[in-house]
């Protein structure tokens, strides 16, 4: 197609992703909107997978961000010799693979990556949330369930000591309460103890426009 002729005559080398994150060009964001026959193009003329966007978002970044499992498809057959750091590299908001998939509400992406081995229970860098923590403060019942179904740790802290089953408090999901609750050890189902009148959970509250610039409500 006119966009791998434009693309392929000149593939960015590895020397390269600096210069091409920074200035914002990455092949993979019109090949992944195109769809999963220009991407399979782009990998077989040879485009570098790692290669990165001015978001730090792989082609699988992009392809789990977008929900499309078709291009995700592609990506994961094609590049299996990286497909362990793609899907564990985190893009510069902290978030991997399987936390996009999980903000954007994708269970079939996050059954597929965590059934490639993602690691189910990794931080995401700005607040150490799993993909637990994100599904419950996006109060999403079945990504919640799926999670759980998947093996997800009830008892995993963020960054501020809080389990998934705390991030519950002052929500209306009585179902996603219920469920971590009967899950999460005894000794972790009361708030910690705050060493500022602030509550830690209300830190978070505040900090939440930044920390969710690109969650998608309502999927």
């Amino acid at each position: 197609g006119i966009l791998l002729t434009q693309i392929s005559g000149n593939l960015p080398t590895r020397r390269q992703r600096a210069m091409y994150s920074v200035s914002g060009w990455c092949p993979w964001k019109p090949a992944v909107n195109t769809g999963p026959v220009e991407t399979r193009a782009l990998l077989k003329a040879g485009a570098d997978p790692l290669l990165a966007d001015d978001s730090g978002n792989t082609a699988l970044h992009i392809a789990c961000k977008k929900g499309s499992l078709a291009c995700f498809g592609v990506i994961t057959q094609n590049c299996q010799r990286h497909l362990t750091s793609m899907a564990s590299f985190p893009n510069y908001s902290g978030h991997n693979c399987l936390h996009l998939a999980s903000i954007n509400g994708y269970i079939s992406l996050v059954d597929s990556l965590v059934r490639l081995g993602a690691d189910i229970n990794a931080q995401e860098q700005c607040s150490g949330r799993t993909a637990l923590h994100l599904a419950v403060d996006l109060q999403n019942p079945t990504l919640v369930c799926r999670l759980l179904d998947l093996g997800a740790d009830v008892n995993c802290l963020n960054y501020g000591g809080f389990a998934p089953y705390h991030l519950t408090y002052g929500r209306q999901n009585e179902e996603i309460r219920c469920q971590l609750f009967e899950r999460t050890a005894q000794e972790l189902r009361e708030l910690p103890e705050s060493e500022s009148d602030d509550s830690d959970m209300e830190d978070l509250d505040l900090s939440e426009d930044e920390l969710y610039d690109d969650i998608k409500f309502g999927k």
